[in-house]
């Protein structure tokens, strides 16, 4: 019996959409984001917009698109947690929630999706939680919780306290280069 993360790993194979980044963990030495990405401002675009002085969040929903240099995440609702003024915390969510973003110059950009995804800009650290799969280029990996620290250009995905959530990866060999007769 399928779970869920195998069945959207073979659907994101078979409709094409390429696959995770490198070899987690030690494979993702290339993956870093562009240095200037947390040094933008954050943009956010929404159907409707909140914001709660006293508790120190803002509410997003509809078609919610936030920017912060290269780096995209598209959902459903966004949920902004500041604390002393600066924004300490962004809960995205959706059916999936989708993100991307060009680690460096003249690499394939990562991308990922999941239920929800917490996006930590001060530490650069986005967590994607319930059936996420991340991808670059030919390589994937899915599982119920994916870290993506692009500060640190690191990639961990699963639980160790639990067999149950397996990890779930896909690399694609490069295409050989013909050899000349």
């Amino acid at each position: 019996m399928q779970t869920k993360i195998e069945k959207r790993v073979e659907m994101l194979l078979r409709d094409g959409r390429g696959a995770i980044v490198c070899a987690l963990l030690a494979f993702v030495s290339a993956a870093h984001a562009l240095e200037s990405d947390s040094e933008q401002p954050i943009y956010i675009d929404s159907n409707t917009a909140t914001y709660d002085d006293k508790a120190q969040t803002s509410v997003y929903t509809g078609n919610v698109v936030t920017v912060q240099g290269s780096l995209r995440v598209d959902s459903d609702k966004l949920v902004v947690y500041l604390k002393n003024g600066e924004i300490s915390k962004l809960v995205a969510t959706g059916k999936p929630a989708r993100f991307e973003q060009l680690p460096a110059e003249g690499k394939e950009k990562i991308k990922g999706e999941a239920l929800i995804g917490e996006y930590y800009p001060g530490k650069d650290l986005l967590i994607l939680k319930k059936e996420a799969v991340v991808w670059q280029g030919g390589n994937k990996s899915a599982s119920d919780l994916i870290h993506y620290d692009s500060r640190n250009a690191l990639i961990k995905a699963g639980e160790k306290s639990s067999d149950a959530k397996r990890v779930h990866s896909v690399f694609k060999p490069k295409p050989k280069q013909p050899q000349n007769p």
